[in-house]
């Protein structure tokens, strides 16, 4: 109709297009994907696992290692994965409690580190530096020619520890577990406007999309538990 009238008006049959004060249809915006709790600490627990288990090459044994760092930063602090991957050398230096990260528009923010992700952190560094790497400006040096691990590199390894630990590697990716990051803070009681902080969101209606998960698995909850949910 908006066309069929904006025709009419420029080809002089109506004096007006009344079609112009109508707002077109808006595409509802789908929930984020989330793994729970528990899927996550299957995730974690699998990477663990194989990097206790990798008695090959110094070299595997340093990969497994990097990825359970990868991982329990990126569960820790909720960050980006391309701030994960970009984190500088210096972000590991010293026994900090909290990790400044550099986000979108070079804007920076302080996420609190607790101390798991610290005590990873701290025995990827040690193979790293037993394994004689070159001395790297990156956390996570790659000889690519980014000079770091890039997004793509982490997140097929993250696809396939999430099918050995039996999740659908579809559902699993980097961005899903700053999803769940998020959502677990809120569905815990964390405040919006923290998470809000800690996300590195410019607008607070960013952060938003996550109460509205909380507020699916509310209904979900009442639909499948309720004593009455069935009843006519």
């Amino acid at each position: 109709m908006r066309q069929l009238f904006r025709f009419l008006h420029l080809e002089g049959f109506r004096p007006d297009n009344p079609s112009e004060v109508i707002e077109g249809p808006r595409r509802a915006r789908g929930l984020p994907k989330v793994l729970s709790i528990s899927e996550v600490e299957r995730l974690l627990s699998e990477a663990r696992r194989q990097m206790d288990t990798t008695k090959q090459s110094s070299g595997a044994r340093l990969r497994a290692t990097r990825l359970v760092c990868l991982l329990e930063l990126l569960y820790a602090t909720g960050m980006r994965v391309s701030e994960l991957v970009e984190l500088p050398r210096s972000a590991a230096q010293g026994h900090a409690s909290m990790l400044r990260i550099v986000g979108k528009g070079a804007n920076e923010r302080l996420v609190p580190l607790n101390e798991t992700a610290r005590a990873a952190m701290h025995d990827y560094l040690a193979l790293l530096s037993e394994g004689g790497q070159r001395e790297s400006k990156w956390l996570f040096p790659s000889f690519g020619k980014k000079g770091h691990v890039t997004r793509q590199h982490f997140a097929r390894d993250l696809k396939s520890i999430a099918a050995t630990a039996g999740l659908r590697a579809s559902r699993v990716s980097p961005h899903v577990l700053r999803h769940a990051f998020a959502s677990h803070l809120l569905h815990n009681g964390a405040d919006l406007r923290v998470v809000q902080t800690l996300l590195g969101h410019a607008d607070i209606s960013t952060t938003q999309i996550y109460t509205h998960i909380l507020d699916e698995r509310l209904k979900n909850v009442v639909r499948d538990l309720h004593p009455l949910a069935d009843e006519k």
